[in-house]
């Protein structure tokens, strides 16, 4: 019995991948026209028929969403952010039997290989688009490869879908306005990874409520949010002729680092020395003393980023036009609430 044409067979014949012939096979993008051209002639001369049981398959609904980061494997497993986010966004999938697929990609080029691969293929029904830039390539090509996708952040201006986020100007302004309070005119702020929508967004946002209030010095300083480099920066500012009295700090991770810097110069906290984190994580509450910090439930927030996702799915599923959420492509969430702690004081240096 002769037997049966598979895509490795075509894939070997045809000089490319399994995956660009399964592009080309089901009609997906992924190839150019030139090479899936070649690829139906090939497989049309072997005589390749294709497995209406794998077929089938492989439209039904694969119950699994996914996700795929940007960061560095390590750094994720201690940021509490993606552990809460993802624990929120689980809570929600799994009472609707749904599944969550996590990947690390190095570069753009590679998460858009993945959301290629992973559409292409059946893998998942939808995908979070998480750590938006001012500028990025995933929103467009994630819409033309018509994979259903919620973005983690905003607002996005002319996206063509969901985004949820939290708003990061309010915030900004408070904590700032609330140093200025107590008295500190030398701040610092240790921001995020510099491209990033929310990163610019809280720069502006700070950098201009800070041009309206009276302060000696307001230092803005970008960083890659490891605790490493948190511990560095803090260091400098704190070891500079003219030192801070009080340093914001965009997650918690660089936050906990720089309260050890702090203690190992020996300053006392808050009375040399105000501290602000981002997020609230536990961690927040557990050090000593306890940290300041702009509070957002992140397990809702990603709750609600898998409600919208699912909605969207859902209507894909049955031919039917989004729901009214859906349709209004932002939803924004709860702002972070400035919740003051041990870690701040008026400024007496």
């Amino acid at each position: 019995m002769a037997r049966r044409v598979t895509i490795a067979d075509i894939a070997a014949a045809a000089g490319v991948s399994k995956g660009a012939v399964s592009y080309a096979l089901n009609g997906r993008p992924g190839v150019s026209e030139a090479t899936r051209t070649k690829i139906l002639a090939i497989a049309a001369e072997m005589g390749f028929v294709p497995n209406r049981a794998a077929r089938s398959l492989s439209v039904s609904s694969a119950q699994t969403v996914g996700i795929a980061l940007r960061r560095p494997a390590r750094t994720i497993g201690i940021e509490p952010y993606f552990m809460e986010l993802i624990s929120g966004i689980e809570a929600t999938l799994s009472g609707g039997s749904f599944g969550l697929t996590l990947q690390i990609v190095g570069t753009v080029q590679e998460e858009l290989e993945v959301y290629r691969r992973w559409w292409a293929e059946r893998r998942v029904d939808g995908v979070f688009l998480c750590d938006l830039g001012t500028s990025d390539l995933r929103l467009d090509f994630v819409a033309d490869l018509g994979l259903p996708a919620v973005a983690v952040g905003g607002p996005v201006e002319g996206a063509r879908f969901p985004a949820v986020w939290h708003d990061d100007v309010e915030p900004s302004r408070d904590i700032l306005e609330y140093l200025y309070t107590l008295g500190h005119r030398r701040v610092a702020r240790i921001a995020g990874i510099p491209g990033l929508l929310h990163t610019a967004i809280r720069d502006e946002a700070c950098a201009e409520t800070a041009a309206g209030l009276d302060f000696e010095s307001a230092t803005m300083v970008h960083s890659d949010y490891t605790g490493e480099q948190g511990a560095q920066i803090t260091r400098r500012l704190l070891s500079s002729a003219n030192r801070p009295t009080a340093i914001v700090y965009d997650n918690d991770v660089m936050a906990v680092a720089g309260l050890g810097v702090a203690h190992e110069l020996g300053l006392e906290i808050p009375e040399q020395l105000s501290l602000v984190a981002w997020d609230d994580s536990p961690l927040c509450r557990l050090t000593h003393p306890a940290l300041t910090s702009l509070t957002r439930d992140i397990p809702a927030y990603g709750a609600k980023c898998a409600e919208v996702l699912l909605t969207l799915i859902g209507a894909a599923e049955a031919s039917a036009p989004p729901g009214p959420e859906a349709r209004a492509f932002s939803v924004q969430c709860k702002p972070a609430q400035l919740s003051p702690r041990g870690s701040t004081g008026p400024a007496l240096v």
